[in-house]
């Protein structure tokens, strides 16, 4: 069913047995952990290179990064929105819909980034001084550097993120990929030219940050535009909104925008409870924030994936289909986990030994990320996983309010009852995330055993 070629674009083959052959899932989806491990990978080179300026440049960047992944949260859930839009269309085969959804999704997102960029920047004091709460004058000097060269970031992350969403529904995830590579290897040669050769801290990381996403923007946005692919931007596309189709990209975007950005909103939170525990105890989140994405990534590509497969089903009318892929890419999410977890295991010696780190710092690290893994293992996949199946199938509304509820409840407050009041620290904060994830499981397996989210309507 994944579109490959130019002819398939007006005569699509009639559905066989099952929608996506065996060949066609690895093609999708291998793509897609080599993306994420780019990303991982380029993230804690980040960290890396940054540590070698010291531990309050290494908390200043971490805790700017929650405040942007805050906004590429948000606009990679509209992304999404244009995507399970573009998916519908594929599997009904309305090659003409698919167009005119990626074009409203590409501008309208686009603009919507642009006013957001904006903001940031009249909002930086309230973020560094208000948000992050009472900071170190030499981590809040890092922070500022980082933030005003990295903000000016956000519109580039965003089209390109929307792009690579299109891709990855057309079924063609190697074009993310790659432009993902070049977007993550000009940010590294740029981190090594800066940060070890011209000797800067923050601005050394940001700088090439931001120019490797402008050029990731621009390839991508070009590729979008080459009418060999069957879904793609018109050369004289209409520049006009259509409230219609930008409807149905927010009655997918919007709760799941809302959902990330609340989310990522209370990890903020969450941030400024660790940063009154100290610079070590910053700086230990921060690693083993970078490291425990060695254990998501490949579970977060075949949560992705089910985007592409579970929305093209749907628009094919066929639930049957939508569930045994959906049982089936669950059980690789399940053995990837585990395989990754043990993997980050057997190497967290020798990754620890890179960072620049007081030893107190690195035995937090160490504990954390044991505990991590082990609940990756056991509970992350129904939390984080499936309600890509329901929000493909437009059950948005339901995961924006069980996940936002479990966050501010289990998340936060726990956050602080464990971290604060209990006096566990940093590592109380992390436990009160696992007890999120426990309680999204719970409510995200329900429905999916229930089937309330095969009646939506979009």
């Amino acid at each position: 069913m994944l579109f490959q070629t130019k002819n398939s674009r007006k005569k699509l083959p009639a559905e066989t047995k099952h929608m996506f052959s065996d060949q066609d899932l690895r093609a999708l989806i291998i793509p897609l952990i080599l993306e994420q491990l780019l990303e991982v990978t380029v993230g804690m080179m980040d960290t890396l290179m940054v540590s070698a300026a010291g531990e309050a440049a290494v908390s200043g960047v971490s805790l700017v990064d929650e405040v942007m992944v805050l906004m590429i949260n948000v606009f990679a859930a509209l992304g999404t929105g244009g995507a399970v839009v573009v998916g519908h269309a594929i599997g009904r085969k309305d090659t003409e819909t698919a167009d005119q959804a990626a074009e409203q999704a590409v501008t309208f997102i686009t603009v919507s980034a642009v006013g957001i960029m904006v903001l940031l920047y009249i909002g930086k004091n309230f973020v560094l001084q208000t948000i992050f709460g009472s900071i170190e004058p030499d981590v809040t000097a890092s922070a500022d550097i980082y933030y005003r060269i990295v903000s000016a970031s956000i519109p580039f992350i965003a089209l390109y993120n929307t792009g690579a969403a299109i891709f990855r529904v057309m079924g063609n995830s190697a074009i993310s990929m790659r432009t993902s590579l070049l977007m993550n290897g000009i940010n590294v040669a740029g981190n090594a030219v800066l940060v070890y050769g011209a000797g800067m801290g923050a601005e050394g990381v940001a700088i090439p940050t931001l120019i490797s996403r402008a050029a990731a923007a621009v390839v991508i946005t070009a590729l979008l535009f080459r009418e060999n692919y069957p879904v793609h931007l018109r050369k004289k596309m209409s520049l006009r909104p259509d409230r219609k189709m930008i409807g149905r990209i927010m009655h997918i975007g919007i709760p799941s925008g809302l959902e990330n950005g609340i989310f990522q909103l209370g990890r903020i939170l969450t941030i400024s409870i660790i940063s009154g525990f100290g610079t070590a105890a910053i700086a230990a989140n921060a690693v083993s924030n970078k490291i425990v994405m060695f254990q998501i990534m490949a579970g977060a590509a075949v949560g992705l994936s089910m985007i592409t497969v579970v929305s093209q089903c749907i628009g094919a009318g066929s639930y049957k289909q939508a569930r045994y892929y959906t049982r089936k890419l669950m059980k690789l999410t399940y053995l990837l986990c585990f395989f990754m977890v043990i993997l980050t295991f057997a190497s967290l010696p020798l990754v620890m030994r890179a960072y620049h780190l007081s030893e107190y710092t690195r035995s937090l690290v160490t504990k954390l990320v044991l505990y991590h893994g082990a609940c990756m293992v056991t509970i992350w996949p129904f939390a984080w996983a499936l309600p890509y199946t329901l929000r493909a199938a437009g059950d948005v509304r339901f995961t924006m309010i069980a996940a936002v509820s479990s966050m501010w409840i289990f998340r936060v407050g726990f956050g602080i009852l464990l971290g604060k009041m209990a006096g566990l620290g940093v590592f109380g904060v992390w436990i009160a995330m696992t007890i999120d994830w426990l309680f999204r499981g719970i409510c995200f397996g329900s429905r999916y055993v229930r089937g309330t989210w095969t009646k939506q309507k979009i």
